[in-house]
């Protein structure tokens, strides 16, 4: 057995076999993969083995889709059957709301070359008679996936990785990661069996790796303690049922008919699949309960847990409705074991927070459908140092260790798992663990109306509705149409437009860096020129391929002292990079020191024509009627000032690209300042202003946001932003952007949409001979042009202004058009009033 590796995988189940697989494949011939156990021990043995495309997330619908295309070509390599069915997938659906919510995914699944058919109740009861269709809406059907034995795939990789290199060794448990400050120390111990029971011996060897992954599934806990981390990946009992044989199912293979592809009844929670002439039905319940919070006991190995029949009688009543003929087939087996889940239902893929060379692949709730996709882009994370789409929103950094605990992530993996088949709205909130973190206003903005989203862990308005709404997380207003709130955010979008608003910022993460290296650093760390004492500048941190990893403003307050404000939903993410860039760079630029500071400082932004006339109603200054003109506070500048009895960093930038100014205050006083601006804004009509209307309102002026139009797959120059890209400077990841060129470009369009609708980021975009030549990243209504809008990446011969393309929602094409950067006020006339 080896001893020294360059990369070492802790966990056999069908994720760690992957990973194995793919970094032999992608080139590194020293790789090592430990088990505590047997290969496939933990939850791999006890998956129904479903290979389902479709998935809401643009990243993991592409992992989903390689994992379906890769395991088709398993046997052949390595001469193992993995068991693949290739049956289809018929997900029903109910009701028309359903269908809203497959259109929405297949103009995505359409971005990511996923096929699917449309089918109407008639058709499926054509082609598969034993279902009864007649209370369904209709059907969105895939032909290229169904079910695959977990078992097998695993060992058909794990063969695969062995002919690779790949050494894989069971029955060794790691025990203890130290980090040298080159590589790291892994302590293992040779576990055997004893009694039925798998113990731990006498026996260590310490294996050292430049690399450790880290896929351990059901004993993720356990990893995190061990490396000193904090990961929500905590598993949820799922069930699924095994029936005796249906006669009339029998009857239908006999007559030699084809298998039923894997029926997912969505409003009934529930799937089915043929098993031996029966049926298997699993099931997505309320009320499952977490599992193995602080870890897994030693005495659980390939376990399960009682069955609760109680906790499913509704959906196995449904079945037998949906699939009459099985309505007396008896119960013949059952599982109901531990299934990883995270609080999104997104796996934790990526470097682990604070930690060189450890990554994590973790809280997979699909794992079996993940597991080879996984594999191909980690890989080329490690290998390559990025991967060809963006895995941002599967970082294990989106769920900062400052705020999520053990109890978090138990009580919304729970929430998770029973929202599998509820409907997945695109402006849904979900109600459980919330609030948590709440900005000092909070109770006062939820007396005027403020419907919450969550925004890592913290509290920010969504919109604000009616006084007599029933509760903070608009249930009743989501919709993949326009929901409820949709007219509340029109009046807020007027009201910044025509006068003023009042924009609670505080969720923005806000780091200080300082310094005699501080200047050099930031130099090299960011791609755009520093911005001169007091004033502002807009710059991004590149990737080592040379993509936008974040977006900063950057206030200098002095030489050597910078102010950073980057995206609120990204803290942890951000602080991780930026923390390890430092580290890295400190011997060669100087002494440097970095504070996060989020937490101290509230964030208001005021914006709207008349937002000079609300701040001159309580600005403290010797002159106040010229304290807040272009000569004494010009735009992109930042002041201290003082409002009321309430000292202030005063940023003159608006996100919704009016005259506005971003008022960081002492988050102490954050109330005292909310009620001053609010009495000060009466009399100038002020309205408190949501993020959806804030986030229609900069696609007006084609700002860019982060994890939208901005990250790791596109570069600044792609994102069409060359003004904010220095080339006369070194800086990191420069090579590689020139390099790469513009492989795509982002535009803004002008959508002709459904009177009820707005696109939402997600949809497919067309030209007009029906190629396909991109996909929105974001969309909205705008109030400016009466119309739908939407940002988005498309072939640069398309991204002129003028070209009329066509956007897939609803399952139908509409017009659009690509206009000029800046739709609204293109010339920042608005935005540089004087006063």
């Amino acid at each position: 057995m080896k001893t020294q590796v360059k990369a070492l995988i802790v966990g056999g189940g069908a994720i760690g076999t992957s990973i194995a697989y793919h970094l032999a494949k992608a080139g590194w011939d020293d790789v090592m993969l430990i088990e505590r156990d047997e290969l496939t021990s933990g939850s791999t043995w006890h998956a129904a083995g479903l290979l389902p495309l479709f998935n809401m997330s643009y990243a993991a619908t592409h992992i989903h889709k390689y994992s379906v295309d890769f395991y088709k070509t398993l046997e052949a390599e390595t001469g193992l059957n993995a068991g693949f069915a290739v049956v289809g997938n018929l997900r029903m659906a109910q009701t028309q709301e359903r269908m809203d919510e497959y259109m929405l995914y297949a103009s995505t699944a359409e971005t990511c070359d996923v096929k699917y058919e449309w089918l109407t109740p008639d058709q499926i009861k054509d082609r598969w008679p034993l279902i009864e269709t007649g209370d369904l809406k209709g059907a969105i059907y895939h032909t290229e996936d169904g079910y695959i034995n977990p078992a097998d795939v695993t060992q058909a990789m794990a063969k695969g990785a062995r002919q690779r290199g790949v050494e894989i060794v069971r029955r060794l448990q790691a025990d203890a990661f130290h980090w040298t400050g080159t590589h790291w120390e892994v302590t293992c111990t040779k576990m055997v069996e004893k009694g039925g029971n798998l113990v731990e011996s006498d026996e260590q060897v310490v294996i050292t790796a430049e690399h450790v992954v880290t896929a351990s599934g059901n004993h993720a806990q356990r990893t995190a303690r061990m490396l000193g981390i904090k990961m929500p990946a905590i598993p949820v009992e799922h069930t699924f049922i095994v029936m005796d044989k249906d006669p009339e199912l029998v009857k239908w293979r006999e007559a030699g008919n084809p298998e039923h592809p894997v029926v997912r009844d969505a409003d009934n929670e529930s799937y089915a699949r043929e098993e031996r002439g029966g049926w298997i039905l699993g099931i997505y319940e309320r009320g499952a309960p977490a599992r193995f919070e602080h870890g897994v006991p030693d005495s659980f190995r390939a376990d399960l847990f009682p069955l609760d029949l109680d906790r499913i009688a509704d959906q196995y009543m449904a079945m037998a409705e949906r699939v009459p003929s099985c309505a007396d087939s008896g119960l013949k087996d059952d599982f109901n074991g531990p299934i990883c889940y995270t609080p999104d239902g997104n796996p934790l893929v990526g470097p682990a927070p604070g930690l060189r060379n450890m990554w994590l692949a973790e809280g997979f709730s699909f794992g079996i459908t993940a597991a080879g996709g996984t594999g191909y882009y980690l890989a080329q994370m490690m290998v390559e140092g990025e991967a060809e789409i963006d895995m941002a929103s599967l970082d294990p950094k989106r769920y900062a260790s400052n705020w999520m605990t053990t109890e978090f992530a138990a009580r919304k993996n729970e929430e998770c798992y029973e929202h599998v088949y509820i409907l997945h709205h695109p402006d849904e909130e979900r109600p459980a663990c919330r609030p948590l973190r709440t900005a000092p206003a909070y109770d006062r903005q939820k007396a005027r109306g403020a419907q919450f989203g969550f925004v890592n862990g913290w509290e920010r308005p969504n919109y604000f509705g009616p006084l007599d709404a029933p509760d903070s997380f608009d249930h009743d207003a989501r919709s993949f149409r326009r929901g409820g709130w949709w007219p509340h955010a029109v009046e807020e979008a007027k009201a910044i437009r025509e006068g003023v608003g009042l924009v609670d910022a505080t969720a923005f993460t806000k780091h200080i860096v300082k310094g005699a290296g501080a200047t050099a650093f930031l130099d090299w760390f960011t791609c755009n020129k520093l911005p001169k004492i007091g004033r502002i500048n807009l710059t991004y941190a590149l990737t080592s391929h040379g993509t936008t990893r974040t977006e900063y403003t950057i206030v200098r307050l002095a030489e050597d002292q910078y102010y950073l404000v980057s995206a609120g939903a990204w803290s942890e993410y951000d602080a991780d990079y930026l923390k390890k860039a430092i580290e890295d760079k400190e011997a060669e630029f100087g002494r440097i020191e970095l504070q996060d500071v989020t937490t101290q400082w509230g964030v208001f932004a005021i914006a709207g024509p008349k937002s000079r006339d609300v701040l001159k109603e309580v600005i403290k200054d010797a002159d106040p009627e010229t304290a807040l003109s272009n000569k004494r506070f010009p735009w992109l500048s930042a002041r201290q000032i003082e409002l009321g009895m309430c000292p202030v960093n005063a940023i003159r930038v608006a996100y919704t690209g009016e005259l506005g100014w971003e008022l960081h205050h002492p988050m102490e006083m954050q109330t005292y300042l909310f009620d001053l601006l609010e009495k000060a804004g009466a009399k100038h009509g002020m309205k408190l202003v949501g993020a959806r209307a804030q986030n229609w309102l900069r696609q007006e002026k084609s700002y860019r946001a982060f994890g939208n139009e901005l990250g790791r797959d596109a570069t600044p120059l792609e994102a069409d932003l060359p003004r904010f890209v220095d080339l006369s400077k070194e800086f990191h990841g420069k090579a590689k952007l020139e390099e790469t060129g513009v492989r795509v470009k982002c535009c803004t369009l002008l959508i002709d949409g459904p009177d009820d609708a707005d696109p939402w980021g997600r949809e497919v975009l067309y030209a007009e001979d029906g190629t396909r030549v991109g996909r929105l990243t974001s969309g909205g209504y705008s109030v400016a042009f009466e119309k739908s809008i939407g940002m988005g990446y498309v072939t640069p011969a398309h991204a002129v202004e003028g070209t009329r393309l066509k956007v897939k929602m609803q399952d139908k094409l509409w017009d659009a058009v690509v206009t000029c950067d800046s739709p609204y006020d293109p010339k920042n006339e608005t935005i540089r009033k004087d006063g």
